[in-house]
Formats: C-alpha cells, structure tokens, sequence
C-alpha cells in the first residue's frame, strides 16, 4: 500500500481549494511544523503582536469577501487575539483561526506550551471551536471550519491543532481528504414566501416609509440593490446607529445619515414614519440606555437579517431570517411605485462651514472638510476616532461599495490593523485609517507590518491627548473625576518612523492638503499627525 499525503499536505489543499493562500500569524514553536516549507503559493503575513494579526485578517476577509487563515501561538497567542476576536465576531468577518498544541503524548502531562482547555480558551468569542480527535481528522475538521465561518452569521471558527499531527501520513484507501477540500456549501438563503409577501403588502400600503439600511447590505453585495428599492419606495434611507459598514451612499439625496443610538431617541428619529424596513443589521445596537418607547406609535418595523439570533432577540417588529441582498432584490421585483398620496423625503440640511480650531489647531471638521475635498476615486475609509465619527459620516461623502469599515463591537484595536489588511485585499483602492491617538496604541504594531508589505494605506491621527469619547459617556452617565482619561504625549511621528512609515505632523489645513495628497499618491504606507482640539463634553 503506497503512503498517502501527510495532514499537513493534505490541509494546504483544503485551504487552496478554499482561495486561502495567504496566512496572517505570529509564530511560536507549536506552529512550526505547519509552517515548515510553506509552499511558494502561500503568502504569510507578519504582525508582531496576535491583536494586530487578528485585525489585518479582519479586514482583509471584509474586503475580500471570503475566509480568511490565522495562525496563532497555543494558548498565550489566543489570550493576546481574544480582544480582537470579539471585534471581528461582532464584524461578521469569516476567519479561521488555527492555534498550535502540545504534542499529544504530552497532553496528559500539560508540558510547556500545552493548552489544557484549547477549545474552551476562545469562547464565547467563535462561533465553533475544534481540536480534531485524531491527526487524519485534521483535514476535516479544518474544512468544517472554512465552511462553519463562512456560513450566515459569518464569524471567526477556532481550530486547535496538536503540533505532531501536522507530520502523520494519512491512509490513501480511508482518508477523506480530497473528498473534503472540493466540497461546497452554498450558503444564501432566499426569503420565506410568507414573509416576504407581508413586506410587499406593508411597504405598498406605506405612506411615509424608511430604510435602516446596514452593513450586512455591504457585505452581500447588496449595495446598488438597496438604492433601487429606496427610490422605487420614494423612501428616507437612514444608517444604524452602530454598524461595521456603510450599506448605502451617504450622498445620495434620500439618505439622512445614522439614527440615534439609544432607545428613545431612535423613536423620536422615526417619528412620522409609518413603515420602516431594516435590512441587514440588529434592531438596534443601543447605548447609552435612555429608556423609553422603542417606536413611535402607528410605526410598523420590518426586519430582514440572516442571523437568526438577530430576529429573535429584537424587541419590535416582525422579521425575515434571508440573505439581505436576495430579500431587496425579491422586494425590488415585487413592490409597487405606492399610493398617490406617499410622502416625499424631508429635504437634507445643509452641511455649516467647518468651525476652525480657535486655538491655532485644526478642528475635527476641518480635518473631514479637507479630507472630504481630496477623496480619491474608490477610496475606503477605516475609523476609529469614535469622538469623530459622526463628524465624519457627515462630511465625507462613500458612494461605493466596499467604502467604510468600522467595528461594530464598541471596542478598539480594529482600525490601525484592519486598514493593513484592506490594503491587503485591494492594493488598487486607496485606503484610509482615520485613528484616535488613543485607538492607535491597541494594534500599533500595525505599522511595521504596513511598512514591511509596503500597503498603499494613509494613517490620519487625530490628536487630542484624550479619550474623548469616554468624557461624552462619563458626561451623559454623570460619573465625575473618572481617572485615566486623559493621555500622555506621545510622539506619535517618531514611533511611525521606528516602525520604517514615513510620518509628518501638520498644524494647518493647508499643511493637511498636502500631507493627505502625499499619501494617498503612495506607493506605501504614510502616517499624518493632526493636533486637534480637545472635544466638547
């Protein structure tokens, strides 16, 4: 009987057929044998700290669409990734992260490098974590993974993988290997006929609907098809209050930016609608708790997601488990143009002249105005400048899909890394990383990972020596004298430059302008340092 591949031959199979050829990891030992001789068609991406590794595989599976491979060091890898798992579960980004193990003889003995409770470390972060029961199992359940993280709700899958498996030679008359890397699983489910038939009833009796149109849109591919739908409804279009990314153009003249984010204040926002569709995001992610009614009365929620948990746990509405995308296409065919009597869109609010600084620094609207001013053709923007986020939703306009990532988690650590990662995935498109001086420190070694790989990725930190969004909360929560709000100095140009980013430090819009021009032209990474004033509490 001739000898069959080895697992690991055989797992590099599964994860080509699957178009994952590139690795973003941090080594350690148990990881080794599965990286030993890594074949000339796998790129592997270094990130000098698991949180960084964890983020630039978050974005680069948004950006591309598909799952993305992570390889992490046994059990203090994962524990340095965790804070970066919950944010790409609450993304919906489809990683497969796989972690290094003790050799099974000494599993029992918990030597060095064991992991004593692989499986349990990353939860609740996964949704599946694995450790195969046997080395031929390892194929099987690495392609468990790819299609577990892929399928709707997309999230990260963990796989613990003893490092003398990676060596055994499978039995070519047993082994399922190949049977498993060319497996498919088509994962887009359509909408019930019922369910959608009682939207297409709701929304042609409306006289004054809305659209929550959310990033789930995005990701499906949903994009243009939620522009059909809100102009064949006549309908106001707005953003959830918190969402990963933007599902809608945010110039198109029916949007009227993001709702509210806490209870009653999304109602007062729907006030007068008598119908309001949400597509492909929660209803809603809320905070801070301002109690109160969740809709004003007479309004009728419809709710269409591809999470199930997400239909159930929602506190209104009635709602549709189905692709986001394939559910506004069924509509888009369906609904009517709507009675003669339908309400047009209020008009949008002019956009006030940017407030300059007042004390010699640029504004943050100053800084969105500028960077509104020199957006390049198919730019994409990654913030997380949370004090500044809705300064920015409001100037700077995204017209395409693909456009706009931010974690949907509250946490940070996303932006800095995940902004290498989109870069990553589309080396054509400009990328933009809107950055707190307090949020760049999270995954700040980023930078060398951006410098070494030479991504076409402009870093904008906006400086305000402060956690600024914590002030707005401990303001709203009234919870004075909290410490550790303020932030030291850091020279914030001179860590680029020891990462190899070229870096400069701008006081004026028009030193701004230029800096902006530098590094969107590339052909690498560029970090530009804006002072700004502290924010308004």
């Amino acid at each position: 009987m001739a000898d069959g591949p080895t697992v690991r031959e055989a797992s590099l199979e599964v994860f080509r057929a699957h178009g994952m050829t590139t690795v973003f990891g941090n080594p350690g030992s148990t990881e080794l044998p599965m990286l030993a001789d890594l074949p000339d068609d796998f790129r592997y991406v270094l990130g000098l700290q698991e949180a960084a590794v964890v983020g630039m595989a978050d974005g680069y599976a948004q950006a591309t669409g598909r799952p993305a491979l992570v390889n992490l060091h046994t059990a203090p890898g994962v524990g340095n990734a965790l804070g970066a798992l919950v944010n790409a579960a609450a993304n919906g980004a489809p990683l497969v992260v796989t972690a290094g193990q003790q050799v099974r003889p000494m599993l029992n003995l918990e030597a060095l490098l064991t992991n004593p409770d692989a499986t349990v470390l990353p939860r609740p972060t996964v949704k599946l974590s694995l450790e195969p029961a046997r080395p031929a199992d390892v194929p099987a359940v690495l392609a468990r993974a790819v299609h577990a993280a892929a399928t709707p709700p997309r999230g990260p899958v963990f796989v613990s993988v003893p490092m003398d498996d990676w060596d055994a030679v499978l039995d070519p008359e047993t082994e399922a290997a190949a049977a498993v890397a060319a497996r498919r699983v088509h994962h887009r489910a359509g909408p019930d006929p019922d369910g959608l038939a009682a939207c297409v009833a709701a929304l042609d009796r409306a006289r004054s609907p809305a659209l929550v149109v959310g990033g789930d849109v995005d990701a499906t591919g949903g994009f243009d098809d939620a522009v059909a739908l809100a102009e064949r409804l006549g309908a106001t279009v707005f953003a959830p209050p918190s969402d990963g990314r933007v599902g809608f153009p945010t110039d198109h003249p029916q949007f009227r930016g993001a709702l509210p984010m806490a209870i009653a204040p999304v109602a007062e926002a729907l006030e007068g609608f008598d119908v309001v569709l949400v597509v492909g995001t929660a209803v809603f992610r809320y905070y801070p708790y301002v109690p109160g009614r969740f809709l004003p009365e007479g309004t009728r929620l419809l709710h269409v997601t591809a999470d199930p948990d997400q239909a159930a746990r929602a506190p209104v509405g009635d709602a549709v488990v189905a692709d986001p995308t394939l559910t506004l296409r069924a509509l888009c065919e369906r609904v009517g143009p709507g009675p003669d009597d339908r309400t047009a869109p209020p008009p949008a609010q002019e956009l006030a002249a940017p407030r300059a600084g007042g004390d010699g620094r640029v504004s943050a609207e100053e800084v969105f105005t500028t960077l509104a001013q020199e957006w390049p053709e198919g730019g994409v923007l990654i913030n997380e400048a949370p004090s500044h986020r809705a300064i920015a939703q409001a100037r700077v306009p995204l017209a395409r899909p693909g456009s706009s990532y931010f974690t949907a988690s509250g946490g940070l650590g996303f932006g800095l890394s995940a902004a290498v990662g989109v870069a990553l995935a589309d080396p054509t498109r400009p990328v933009l990383a809107a950055i707190g001086d307090g949020s760049l420190q999270y995954t700040v070694q980023a930078l060398a990972s951006a410098a070494a790989l030479q991504v076409p990725v402009t870093v904008l930190v906006l400086d305000n020596r402060e956690y600024a969004i914590l002030k707005w909360f401990a303001a709203r929560e009234q919870t004075p004298k909290v410490p550790g709000l303020d932030l030291p100095a850091i020279d914030h140009v001179g860590l680029a430059r020891a990462y190899g980013v070229p870096a400069e430090s701008v006081g004026s819009v028009e030193e701004l302008r230029a800096a902006l021009r530098r590094g969107f032209a590339g052909p690498g990474p560029r970090l530009v340092h804006v002072p700004v004033p502290p924010s308004e509490h």
